[in-house]
């Protein structure tokens, strides 16, 4: 990665202490928190060589804005359909045989580094019960 920057520092611990796979907008939020004097242009260039340099993962979502995440080690995510929340959850898959069972049925080579599964979160089940 380039030379050192403040900014890029303050960013990357922005991502460490958020459990929540924040967007680049909520980010920029707590970035600003910080260094308010931070500009949008100069966030998204350090997230694009943060990414660059495997020092954050980029999470593309199938709907929403793009989430990022430190956590380095093998884990999977939960995204919550309605509010988007999304959180880790670790279980063995067996990538070489899901990959082996989808490239058979389907005829796709995948790239499984990271399975994310649908579902509700409580809060917004308990949303829908008032």
């Amino acid at each position: 990665m380039r030379n050192y920057s403040r900014q890029r520092e303050i960013i990357l611990e922005v991502i460490k202490n958020t459990k929540t796979h924040p967007t680049a907008e909520e980010i920029c939020k707590l970035v600003k928190e910080i260094e308010p004097k931070i500009s949008r242009s100069t966030l998204y260039r350090n997230l694009k060589l943060l990414v660059e340099g495997n020092v954050i993962k980029k999470l593309t979502m199938p709907y929403g804005s793009d989430r990022f995440d430190y956590i380095h080690n093998p884990h999977n995510h939960i995204v919550c359909e309605r509010c988007k929340k999304t959180v880790d959850f670790e279980y063995d898959f067996y990538e070489k045989d899901l990959a082996r069972k989808i490239k058979e049925e389907t005829g796709i080579e995948t790239n499984l580094d990271c399975i994310t599964i649908n579902g509700i979160c409580e809060d917004c089940k308990l949303k829908n019960k008032i």
